[in-house]
Formats: structure tokens, C-alpha cells, sequence
């Protein structure tokens, strides 16, 4: 038999329910602790795919943004329009201000032609002096692809063209540049630019 007395059993009984709490607290702060632990693995994991997720979509606008370049070529007679190693260039399609009374036009071997519109302004500005230069607005939309991605883009671009009298045969127009003036536009900011830019007329 025990020799411990009532109070002493009492006592040692005390003695392991406290220690049986401290082990469940022990325990229970092991299972905190531990699923502290995932989560902030889960977290910070969730946050490398987020940023890798931003990073490849970033990587993919840059990749796939392109923005149309033309070169004034056959001595200002046509603007030749740019590709670049990377994006293919596809279907372009020209629209002039509604006012000048020129139709739309597709360039399809990507080139924009002073024959397009020369007569037009030619009439426009008849009667003003015969040295004049100006800016023509116009509404390119383009087609383009880089890899197997398609897209497509409206820019609003300035032809700057120039007349100069001849001895025969009246006035001539050339291109002199071809300028992006708005990256994103539509037909009624193509007017709106028109109706700022257009050339003063020389009849009375």
C-alpha cells in the first residue's frame, strides 16, 4: 500500500493534470505553429505564381505591342509601311477624312500612293500659292501576328506632303513624312483632326 496521504495523493494527482495541460498546450501550439508553417509556404507560393503570372503577361504585351513605321520612299511619290523581325505584318487599311471625299483604301503591298489623295488636296488648296505643305491626317488600322498571336491596331497618322509650282502641268504634291500623331483614334477624332489641319483654300 501506499504510505501517501490523502493531501499528497490529492497533490500528485494536481501535479499531472498540470502536467497533461502543459502537454496539450504543447501540442496544440505544435499544430499552430505547424500549420502556420503551410500557409506561409502556400502564401508565399501563391504569391511566385501571381508575380510569375504578371511577369509572362507583361512579357506578352511588350512581346506582342507593335507600332506601325512608314518610310517615304520613290521621292516623297508613296510611303512604305514597316515590319519589324519579329511581327508579321498582315492586312492594312487606309481611311481619310470624310470631308476630302476620298474612299478608304486597302493597301495591300503595304504602301500608302500620293495618287490616293494628291488630286483631292491638289483641288483643295487650287488657287493658294503654289509652294505649300501641310498635314494630312489619315486612320490606319493594321493586321499583325508575332508567334501564333494576332492582333490588330487603329492609329491615327500624319502624311506631311509639300507643293511646289511647275512650268507645265500646274502644281506637284510630295510626301516629305509620315508621322504617328495618336495611338489609339477613331473616324470622328480623324475628322476632328482634319477639321484642325485642313489647308486653306486659295479660290475666293
Amino acid at each position: 500500500m501506499s504510505n501517501e496521504t490523502p493531501a499528497e495523493r490529492r497533490e500528485a494527482a494536481a501535479t499531472r493534470r498540470r502536467w497533461v495541460t502543459l502537454a496539450e498546450v504543447l501540442a496544440i501550439a505544435g499544430v499552430v505553429i505547424a500549420a502556420l508553417g503551410l500557409w506561409s509556404n502556400w502564401s508565399d507560393r501563391r504569391a511566385d505564381e501571381a508575380d510569375k503570372v504578371a511577369t509572362q503577361a507583361s512579357q506578352t504585351r511588350e512581346r506582342i505591342r507593335f507600332e506601325l513605321k512608314g518610310q517615304v520612299i520613290d521621292g516623297g511619290a508613296a510611303v512604305k509601311l514597316l515590319r519589324d523581325d519579329t511581327h508579321a505584318l498582315g492586312d492594312v487599311s487606309v481611311t481619310f477624312p470624310a470631308a476630302l471625299g476620298v474612299a478608304p483604301k486597302d493597301a495591300v503591298d503595304h504602301r500608302i500612293d500620293r495618287d490616293w489623295f494628291a488630286p483631292a488636296l491638289l483641288k483643295l488648296t487650287d488657287g493658294g500659292a503654289d509652294d505649300a505643305e501641310g498635314r494630312l491626317p489619315v486612320l490606319v488600322r493594321y493586321d499583325y501576328s508575332v508567334d501564333d498571336v494576332k492582333a490588330s491596331r487603329t492609329a491615327l497618322y500624319d502624311i506631311v506632303w509639300q507643293t511646289s509650282g511647275r512650268v507645265l502641268l500646274g502644281r506637284s504634291l510630295k510626301i516629305t513624312d509620315f508621322r504617328l500623331r495618336d495611338r489609339s483614334a477613331t473616324v470622328a477624332g480623324l475628322n476632328t483632326a482634319w477639321a484642325k489641319a485642313k489647308p486653306a483654300s486659295g479660290k475666293r
